[in-house]
């Protein structure tokens, strides 16, 4: 497998089963949304990877979208801390890869224009290495 895909497939599972996530998320962790997804829940929007400069794993980049309907950005934030917490400090383990670095580098929260949604963007940076 992909260190793409066993990166992602791990980061699915942590999110899923870390008990202040599935708090607030419940199971909605997606890479994508289905048709009617409930909320707030959380995807996969996007996806870096290049080869690390030691050559020895890579790097990546994902972008995670968390959409909520609560009315200001009270519950967006705490998906946001949920996520971060989760993250901190763990090692992602799937098929064959595992992280060695993994966070939350980067967090922006907003409300659409509408007023009905708010948004959040989490970048997450992982390091991964075959083991």
């Amino acid at each position: 497998m992909s260190h793409e895909l066993a990166l992602q497939k791990a980061l699915i599972a942590r999110l899923r089963a870390d008990p202040g996530v599935s708090a607030l998320l419940a199971d909605r962790v997606w890479d994508a949304a289905p048709g009617s997804p409930g909320h707030p829940h959380l995807v996969i929007a996007r996806s870096e990877c290049r080869p690390a400069p030691d050559g020895g794993g890579f790097e990546h980049v994902l972008t995670l979208r968390a959409v909520s309907r609560f009315q200001g950005t009270e519950e967006a934030k705490a998906v946001v801390a949920a996520v971060r917490a989760c993250l901190s400090g763990a090692v992602l383990t799937a098929d064959g890869v595992r992280t060695v670095d993994v966070g939350v580098r980067f967090a922006d929260v907003w409300p659409s224009p509408s007023g009905r949604r708010v948004h959040a963007v989490m970048r997450v940076r992982a390091a991964t290495e075959s083991i």
